[in-house]
């Protein structure tokens, strides 16, 4: 049985991404991303809902070769503000290499992700609106992760390979 989709009101659009936010807090990004695909049908481009939906997507990352991780990166590369572009796109290269460590990927291996997150939080950074630290914080979790590692996990499968 087929079904055809319904689509929502423009008044409804504002209340939509108002529970689309709402799901993202309660851990339930398939809803939010749902929602956020119901705004973009009726205005395609909104915003709030690019935003909303690449993140959604960012949530359900689980460092497995089912992330959609072009789908979001498409999301926020429509992102019409540079500094929105560029520190989403950070926070979606951060978000990936987090997902693949807790998968077990070796550290190692994730390095290029964080280093360039932290590119775009450098970008981000130069652009950002007055008194916007965002990329700031998060360039630094990422050093401080990249920081947590060094001496141990981040180079010894390295140096194994090598034969060290």
């Amino acid at each position: 049985m087929e079904f055809k989709l319904k689509t929502i009101s423009a008044e409804g659009v504002d209340p939509a991404l108002t529970k689309a936010e709402l799901y993202r807090f309660l851990n339930e990004p398939e809803e939010a991303e749902s929602i956020c695909e119901d705004v973009l049908a009726v205005i395609p481009g909104h915003q709030l809902a690019l935003r909303t939906l690449g993140l959604a997507l960012t949530d359900q990352f689980s460092g497995g070769l089912t992330d959609r991780y072009a789908d979001a990166e498409k999301a926020f590369q429509q992102l019409s503000d540079q500094y929105e572009r560029l520190y989403y796109t950070g926070l979606l290269y951060e978000r990936r290499a987090k997902a693949q460590l807790r998968a077990g990927r070796p550290p190692h291996t994730l390095t290029v992700l964080l280093e360039d997150a932290m590119h775009a939080y450098q970008e981000a950074e130069k652009v950002r609106p007055t008194g916007n630290d965002d990329a700031i914080l998060r360039w630094n979790r990422c050093a401080r992760l990249l920081h947590s590692r060094v001496e141990s996990d981040w180079h010894r499968e390295v140096e194994l390979e090598m034969g060290e």
